[in-house]
């Protein structure tokens, strides 16, 4: 199977921060794929034929060959199982699920957060008011949870870079790129993982106008 073509599915807006996990792991590993975007705000990911691929209909969905999977997290775990010659995780065992704890928190928690600090800061520089309580309490978590990853100045969170390191990132640039408050040393973790080749080639994609 790891010789049929990919497809990613993707959000039309290219504001999905776990749409760009999946395409930076891809990028990362060098695989070919095709990059199909869908507008969800014409309800394309609800039509028949996606919904026929994507259990969740939501993005990313990947499709290699006759198989589909959707949700960022399985999809970088499937792509670190078939393709495993440049890894996206770290390889001793502890700390790979340390690094899948890390990606299933930012996505299951800091709700406040993802509400208040759209995606649209990051990608379109579209910045919002200040944080409410809930917010600023979500926001200390995150922030005292980055720093007690990152407590020895490490440049990544597991020594060697990890697509952990993305997800962190995107969720700090939230709140960094709005002109919240966060400590510097987060600033220059989340700037040196902004700066990666294969995260840059997501920002530079061309996106709609709002």
């Amino acid at each position: 199977m790891n010789d049929s073509r990919l497809r990613l599915y993707v959000d039309a807006q290219f504001t999905s921060p776990y749409a760009m996990s999946a395409f930076v792991a891809l990028r990362e590993k060098g695989i070919e794929f095709e990059l199909s975007p869908l507008d969800l705000d014409a309800f394309e990911n609800q039509s028949e034929d996606y919904a026929s691929l994507s259990l969740t209909q939501r993005v990313p969905t990947l499709v290699h060959g006759d198989f589909a999977l959707s949700e960022s997290s399985a999809i970088t775990e499937y792509l670190e199982d078939v393709f495993p010659q440049t890894p996206v995780y770290p390889k001793e065992l502890t700390q790979r699920a340390k690094a899948r704890q890390v990606q299933a928190w930012l996505r299951s928690d800091l709700l406040p957060i993802r509400q208040e600090r759209s995606t649209l800061v990051v990608f379109y520089g579209l910045k919002s008011a200040p944080l409410s309580p809930a917010a600023e309490s979500a926001a200390r978590k995150l922030i005292g949870a980055a720093q007690a990853l990152l407590a020895d100045g490490r440049e990544y969170l597991f020594g060697q870079w990890s697509i952990a390191d993305v997800d962190l990132a995107l969720m700090l640039n939230r709140l960094i790129l709005n002109g919240d408050a966060v400590p510097s040393a987060l600033v220059e973790y989340a700037q040196r993982q902004w700066q990666r080749p294969t995260v840059q080639e997501w920002v530079k994609l061309q996106r709609p106008a709002l």
